[in-house]
């Protein structure tokens, strides 16, 4: 086997849920450009609180078109959270994930 069969793609929908989108992820990139781990996500209604690996908290919103949404779709971070420690695998698989407009899964 060559390392680009191992190399598996993942393909999104570039209009799905935004929560059941990072909740799929398990990743949030704060707006410093650091990439952290999510432990956990609470969904309230049209906003969700989010705690990662280091304890932070985040409010989000339930939206497609954020900042945080547009990060994640295009894979702008600067660098992983420490603290986090986000594994290797995690952040390959991450970087292997594309999102499309009119294929791949549904979440």
């Amino acid at each position: 086997m060559t390392a680009d069969s191992t190399k598996k793609k993942r393909y999104y929908r570039k209009n799905v849920d935004f929560f059941k989108f990072v909740e799929k992820l398990k990743l949030w990139p704060s707006r410093s450009g650091t990439l952290h781990g999510v432990k956990s996500m609470t969904i309230r209604g049209n906003t969700a609180e989010i705690v990662t690996h280091c304890n932070e908290k985040f409010q989000i919103y339930n939206s497609k078109h954020s900042r945080a949404a547009r990060c994640l779709r295009n894979k702008l971070f600067f660098r992983a959270c420490t603290t986090c420690k986000i594994p290797g695998w995690k952040l390959e698989k991450y970087s292997s994930t594309h999102v499309n407009q009119n294929y791949g899964s549904r979440l």
